[in-house]
């Protein structure tokens, strides 16, 4: 199957620019009616121990699936998986590699939480606004019939 980016190419190679130009005009239309949906992500609680063994026990005394049983306490399902399969987060020991592991990376985000996250991304050297490229400019006879969409 033929991709949008191939048939471009194609319309270049033949010389084809007013066609390119409806294809841009028709590309801008789109952008401008594209909203943005807000994350379906919910917001987890902190795993402990007795969240680890609440998980084990809806495991093994229900019928519920790991994605079930991550919904009804609010985490994250690959968390439930880990306490399952791993048993991680069933000892409260400081030194446990996942607690070790959380540690590092709340210390990192912290450490992030300067510049870098508060910069807005249309500032941002490489973001997608800077990397377009105002693409081939219609002639005129293709600007007329633009005009009508």
């Amino acid at each position: 199957m033929t991709t949008l980016k191939e048939f471009e190419d194609a319309l270049r190679e033949q010389g084809m620019h007013m066609a390119l130009a409806i294809l841009q005009r028709l590309r801008e239309r789109d952008r401008t009616k594209r909203s943005v949906t807000p994350a379906r992500r919910i917001a987890g609680r902190k795993m402990t121990p007795e969240l680890a063994r609440r998980i084990l026990e809806l495991h093994a005394t229900t019928e519920m699936t790991q994605q079930e049983i991550a919904f009804e306490l609010s985490v994250n399902q690959g968390r439930v998986n880990e306490v399952i399969k791993r048993g991680k987060w069933l000892d409260a020991k400081p030194d446990a590699p996942e607690a070790v592991a959380r540690d590092k990376a709340k210390a990192r985000m912290r450490s992030q939480s300067g510049s870098k996250r508060r910069e807005a991304p249309e500032n941002r050297p490489g973001s997608s606004s800077s990397r377009k490229s105002p693409g081939p400019k219609p002639s005129p006879q293709a600007q007329l019939l633009l005009g009508d969409l």
